[in-house]
């Protein structure tokens, strides 16, 4: 699990991207960008990572962070419950996309979820299963698309395994 309170808890920036995701809480300057709160604490100083349009990125441009590694021989993470559950705030007029894979070992990327555009100004929730055939350790990556915006952004909080990966 993890909330960003402290770090990234593992989660490492991906080197081949073109931009990272910032650790930030709401009280940081530049309002009008980003939630009010993150998702845990429900207040502004809590923490989260986010990504914004801003005149250091072109649009279309991305941020990758990618989870540790899960074993393949973890079976139990790819069957009924096995997951991810996480929290994301998806807003502003030309908000550009966020787009989560399962990556394995050997670099295979499969889309588990593409979100594109406004989703509206507040917490989501989402479980997305991870599937597989067990011959691979995996990761998931979060990808964070810019958009054209410069209020525009696209956050993520409380990146939750379940118990059984």
């Amino acid at each position: 699990h993890c909330n960003f309170e402290f770090d990234l808890c593992g989660w490492k920036q991906d080197e081949n991207d073109d931009f990272d995701w910032n650790l930030r809480t709401s009280s940081t300057p530049k309002l009008g960008t980003g939630p009010a709160t993150d998702h845990t604490l429900q207040e502004p100083s809590g923490h989260y990572i986010f990504i914004k349009s801003s005149f250091f990125q072109l649009p279309g441009q991305k941020a990758r962070i990618s989870s540790p590694v899960l074993s393949k021989r973890n079976k139990n993470c790819k069957v009924h419950e096995g997951g991810i559950i996480f929290c994301y705030h998806i807003y502003g007029a030309h908000v550009g996309s966020l787009i989560v894979y399962q990556r394995t070992s050997l670099k295979h990327e499969r889309i588990l979820l593409n979100l594109t555009g406004n989703q509206g100004n507040f917490w989501q929730r989402k479980t997305l299963t991870l599937a597989g055939n067990g011959n691979e350790d995996f990761q998931v990556v979060f990808e964070g698309i810019a958009g054209n915006g410069p209020k525009d952004g696209i956050a993520l909080d409380d990146l939750t395994f379940s118990k059984d990966c």
